[in-house]
């Protein structure tokens, strides 16, 4: 195990001694209680009453010590408790027996993630010497509008540690957070241009997720970059638009949306875009705009192996894609629930309007390519657009979505790529 997981496993150990001891202390309390009030007490007791007191504040003492250096070690390490456990764990822990309940929570979740961690470990370091993600060609990771994607300022969650501890050298699209798809696929193409200069690797296999996506087939189709991209796989991105952005668009204001944008640009500019542009980013993202980008620069890479259809013709001679390997992958939210903040409101808004979605993007937006994976686990929980770059750094049952990009990458390598 790390060493965040063995303090996380140690503080999971204390919490479970303190867990047992708590009972038994408490049962033979109450039992020696008990003989006291049988026998008439406090008369054949009054004498031993030190003995007792001293001793009940001695496990008082040790349960304190035990119960405080597991609950620092969990908290301090653990990821998967959330700030919402970790609430109700300080809340809860002033009222009688809803503390236990609490605990029982803190235990459980704790104790889980170092039992998935753990598995994670043996499982990288048993294929190890395989270098599974060892590609011919860097790993370019493109995030979507409102965000970057630094090395320091990770969009990518956990996945760029896990690939690259699985031999893929990852580099990132380091882009403005919002601007119109033209001018962030001019930006990315000069990004792709320096990275195949500086390290000489010749091609690049392009990971792009939401608007990044959209930003990178301009790129390719019209911005020269084809030359330099040996893949290109697009992770929930809305390739026919969102209907959610045309109906913002169309009920709020135009002098809110200005204020918005206004404050956004402003902001974005303080934290490193050079012309970050709000508006135009969102209106790429309708599905008139994106009508717009498709009927611009086409959509060979649709038309040869396209969204599911089954009936691919082949890629005309001119097809900027030709030689690429396109392809495209889509979740779907179970329910608006088990979204997190913003997508929990945005999810039944997209569903009234374009049906099963991730929060934001409709299924039927998301193929595109030779290849589409529809990601749907069992259960209740769902993968939302957030949870498909590992947003929020969450374990979620039925999908590891760490070893997902694992073999996205995984299969570039058998490719060839």
């Amino acid at each position: 195990m790390t060493g965040r997981i063995t303090i996380c496993h140690v503080g999971v150990i204390m919490l479970r001694v303190f867990w047992w001891l708590l009972a038994a202390a408490t049962v033979g309390f109450g039992g020696t209680l008990a003989s006291m009030l049988a026998a008439d007490w406090p008369a054949p007791w009054a004498d031993s009453w030190p003995v007792w007191a001293i001793s009940l504040a001695a496990v008082a003492l040790v349960l304190s010590i035990v119960f405080w250096i597991g609950i620092i070690a969990v908290y301090a390490t653990s990821v998967q408790l959330r700030l919402k456990i970790r609430v109700i764990g300080i809340v809860c822990g002033w009222i009688p027996i809803a503390n236990l309940v609490a605990l029982r929570l803190i235990i459980r979740t704790a104790a889980e993630e170092v039992r998935f961690e753990t598995a994670k470990e043996r499982l990288d370091r048993s294929r190890a010497a395989a270098r599974v993600c060892a590609t011919r060609y860097p790993v370019l990771l493109v995030h979507g509008v409102f965000f970057r994607d630094t090395k320091a300022l990770n969009y990518w969650g956990r996945v760029p540690g896990e690939l690259q501890r699985n031999g893929a050298t990852v580099f990132y699209g380091e882009h403005q957070s919002a601007a119109s798809v033209p001018d962030s696929a001019r930006e990315l193409t000069e990004r792709i241009r320096r990275i195949v200069e500086t390290t000489g690797c010749g091609k690049v296999n392009v990971i792009a997720h939401s608007k990044g996506g959209l930003d990178m087939r301009y790129a390719i189709a019209r911005c020269g970059a084809a030359p330099m991209v040996a893949s290109l796989t697009t992770i929930n991105t809305p390739h026919r638009g969102c209907g959610f952005a045309d109906y913002l668009l169309t009920n709020i204001p135009a002098g809110a949306q200005a204020r918005v944008a206004a404050t956004y640009n402003a902001a974005a500019s303080h934290l490193g875009d050079t012309h970050p542009d709000f508006m135009a980013a969102v209106h790429d993202l309708t599905q008139a705009g994106c009508a717009r980008l498709n009927a611009e620069i086409g959509d060979a890479a649709e038309l040869s192996g396209a969204a599911g259809a089954g009936n691919a013709n082949p890629a005309p001679a001119t097809d900027p894609f030709r030689g690429i390997v396109c392809q495209s992958v889509g979740s779907k939210l179970a329910h608006a629930t088990t979204g997190k903040f913003p997508l929990n409101f945005t999810y039944p808004l997209v569903k009234w309007f374009d049906g099963p979605n991730d929060g934001l993007v409709a299924q039927p937006s998301f193929p595109w390519g030779e290849r589409f994976t529809w990601l749907e686990p069992n259960g209740t929980r769902g993968i939302s657009h957030a949870d498909m770059i590992d947003l929020n750094r969450e374990n979620i049952p039925g999908f590891d979505v760490r070893e997902f990009y694992v073999g996205i990458v995984a299969d570039l390598k058998r490719r060839g790529l």
